[in-house]
């Protein structure tokens, strides 16, 4: 059975590596005996986390990279390989919202700037899809390979106040199902596509939405949430790693094309 769920010595590019979610995935990999590059845009944040990875006795190394641009995907790509001598794993983790994109009171959603709604659409989809092209050929020259996409609960059921971020996670969830057939039907059986779709973390990117920035109180949207999750509470980000390593073993072998929630049982409850 621990062969079954075994990730050692796997090597696993994660963009947004840096982040809340990704940060914690990249160390919990790393304690089961993968060798992790943290790929983030902001340099100091991937250096943080493969930081905290070897000094705890794994294996680490931070990579600056940009995902919505294609030729330094490729660059952090080489890098990877020239470090590791190979890429076993591409996670998807980089993504986000922005105040900008949202409807709130004093925004409506008649007035959302489209350079915000095309700023957060390019970051969560296109910042997937540009590193699975770059990635994803590496795999299929090799042969075999794992790719993880991120999506979320607005992929199943689009939330208020936020159209760009729901309608770029529906995306990749739909992206993820396309290219795990195009994967296996045209390079090797042996690649497989998947995505998690979590609940609801606090996140940087959610906070502002989720809890009174002053009183560090549930908002009323905050509110609601815990009210429509079986579950009562956030997840916490270390609740995502055992979905994530079974879709990265051969646990889940025969598994492919799929989006898991990871959400308290948010989207089985139908609010009644």
């Amino acid at each position: 059975m621990q062969n079954l769920f075994d990730v050692k010595d796997k090597v696993i590019a994660i963009t947004g590596g840096g982040g809340v979610l990704c940060g914690e995935m990249a160390k919990a990999l790393a304690v089961a005996g993968a060798k992790i590059a943290v790929l983030d845009l902001l340099e100091q944040a991937a250096d943080k986390v493969a930081e905290e990875i070897t000094s705890a006795g794994g294996t680490a190394v931070s990579v600056k990279c940009n995902v919505l641009e294609k030729s330094d995907v490729e660059q952090s790509a080489e890098a990877i390989i020239k470090k590791f001598d190979k890429i076993d794993v591409l996670i998807n983790g980089a993504g986000g919202n922005k105040k900008e994109a949202t409807t709130s009171p004093d925004l409506s959603f008649f007035d959302l700037p489209a350079d915000a709604i095309r700023f957060v659409f390019d970051l969560n989809f296109i910042g997937t899809l540009l590193p699975s092209q770059v990635f994803g050929k590496i795999m299929a020259e090799q042969g075999s390979g794992i790719i993880l996409n991120i999506s979320s609960m607005n992929a199943f059921c689009p939330l208020t106040k936020i159209p760009a971020y729901s309608a770029a996670k529906a995306a990749i969830s739909n992206f993820t199902q396309w290219l795990a057939v195009h994967m296996c039907q045209n390079y090797s059986k042996e690649i497989r596509v998947n995505a998690i779709a979590p609940g609801f973390f606090l996140t940087e990117q959610n906070r502002f939405l989720l809890t009174d920035e002053k009183s560090g109180r549930l908002t009323p949207r905050g509110q609601t949430i815990i009210d429509h999750t079986p579950m009562g509470r956030f997840g916490s980000p270390d609740e995502l790693v055992g979905a994530v390593i079974w879709l990265l073993s051969d646990a889940s072998k025969f598994v492919t094309g799929t989006v898991i929630p990871i959400d308290g049982g948010f989207s089985a409850f139908s609010g009644v």
